[in-house]
């Protein structure tokens, strides 16, 4: 396991990290600590405890978000398939299919 060194509110750390995870780690780090100079400059909270939970419960939280987001954004449509005797890129009655499908009831183009 390789080590890294990284500086979090002026701190120093020897982490540990996998090889080749290096430069993720590195943005990993940048990210906390551009998110305890935040709730620091605040001025609001001055023990680095405090603002090492502080700020690990905002970036769980915009995780939290995002996976929320991910899980109502509707599916990715399957790729479309060209017909082999036209040449055509797409097929319009499959395409016709594939809009009335994700209309639903709202209505039909067609």
């Amino acid at each position: 396991m390789k080590q890294i060194e990284a500086t979090i509110l002026g701190q120093s750390y020897a982490l540990a990290c996998p090889p080749g995870g290096e430069q993720l780690l590195r943005e990993a780090v940048a990210i906390v600590d551009r998110e305890m100079s935040g709730i620091r400059d605040a001025g609001k909270v001055k023990a680095r405890e405090r603002m090492a939970v502080l700020a690990a419960l905002n970036l769980a939280y915009q995780r939290a978000e995002q996976s929320a987001a991910a899980a109502l954004a509707p599916p990715p449509a399957p790729p479309m398939s060209t017909p082999p005797s036209t040449g055509v890129d797409f097929d319009i009655e499959q395409l016709i299919r594939r809009i009335d499908s994700a209309l639903g009831d709202d209505g039909h183009l067609l």
